[in-house]
């Protein structure tokens, strides 16, 4: 045998044996570009897990963020839509035609350590608070997906976390959760209504990416969604969009309809005005969704517009509450 050959069929007895190692042990693979997440903790189950194209830091996290003043910003249009956080007295906007190519940005704000995040395919906007025990974390994209959601991972342990629900899944703090600030997804237009004084996030290379673009065209329109395998809810459209509070959800439609909701102490709201980030081409060009908010005695509350399949995967227990009634997940089929 040639030592080409000899080579090639050493390569490919290697590459079975890694493939059949991988068959058995999904972290396999993981461990060469982890070698510092301790696959042995974990608080989920790992075939969940599935790749979502990029690897790590495929897509970049912003971690030196730059703003400007509302008077001086000159980039989204009034309805497109912002994660706008209030701490301390200092406001800011977050639009989503920049979180839509960097899904995290690592900030600080009134004196509070926090992560803005944006998952697409979910469509779950949540802040947290970067404080644990001792630690101050910053976070980065893994590349992975659980239930479609973005999968984070922290710089000091390299600990994989869930961003819907701001769970340690993976590594050394699995079973850790972060705390889930107030914010609110809402239009350009809206924000400034209320925070006048407020700054806007700018990108800090406008030529990086093709911000106010959207990759993801259509996808809120879509009949399924992408990498994801898990319970469909029935009866109602999984790309529904919902707001949640822990386990209990109401459709935006329902929302609309009342104007206004008063249930468990909470008080849900919708205005007009916010274009979907998930639509057209150009986000400025999406649809209009509106906007939803939750407040108990005129204090904002942390929750979650996501859409009705992600609801219900991290809520197998939950409710969401729709114009023909209560859906529970005992409705949901199989995929």
């Amino acid at each position: 045998m040639t030592l080409w050959r000899w080579c090639l069929a050493g390569w490919g007895l290697c590459a079975s044996l890694l493939m059949a190692e991988a068959a058995a042990d999904p972290t396999a693979q993981w461990r060469i570009a982890w070698p510092r997440t301790d696959f042995s903790q974990t608080a989920v189950d790992l075939a969940e897990i599935r790749s979502g194209g990029p690897g790590k830091d495929g897509i970049p996290a912003i971690d030196l963020a730059r703003f400007v003043p509302l008077d001086e910003y000159r980039g989204a249009a009034g309805d497109e839509p912002v994660i706008g956080v209030t701490i301390g007295g200092e406001a800011r906007a977050y639009p989503l035609r920049i979180l839509v190519w960097h899904e995290i940005v690592n900030d600080e704000l009134g004196g509070v350590p926090i992560a803005v995040t944006y998952c697409p395919l979910c469509n779950t906007s949540v802040v947290f608070d970067r404080r644990l025990d001792d630690l101050v974390l910053d976070f980065g994209t893994t590349g992975k997906l659980r239930h479609s959601d973005l999968i984070m991972y922290d710089g000091p342990t390299e600990s994989w976390w869930q961003q819907y629900s701001g769970e340690a899944i993976v590594g050394e703090l699995a079973g850790k959760r972060l705390k889930i600030l107030p914010s609110r997804l809402e239009s350009l237009d809206e924000f400034r209504a209320r925070a006048p004084q407020g700054t806007v996030l700018v990108p800090n290379d406008p030529n990086f990416r093709n911000y106010g673009a959207n990759p993801y065209v259509g996808y809120d329109r879509s009949a399924v969604p992408f990498l994801y395998g898990g319970a469909l809810p029935r009866g109602i459209e999984p790309m529904m969009r919902v707001v949640a509070v822990g386990d209990t959800a109401w459709t935006l439609p329902l929302v609309r309809e009342a104007g206004e909701l008063r249930q468990e102490g909470l008080e849900l709201r919708w205005r007009g005005g916010q274009r979907s980030a998930l639509d057209s081409a150009q986000i400025a060009e999406g649809r209009a969704v509106g906007t939803v908010t939750v407040t108990r005695g005129g204090a904002d509350v942390p929750h979650v517009v996501t859409f009705a399949f992600a609801f219900f995967a991290f809520n197998p227990d939950g409710v969401l509450h729709t114009p023909e009634g209560p859906l529970r997940q005992a409705n949901a089929g199989r995929r």
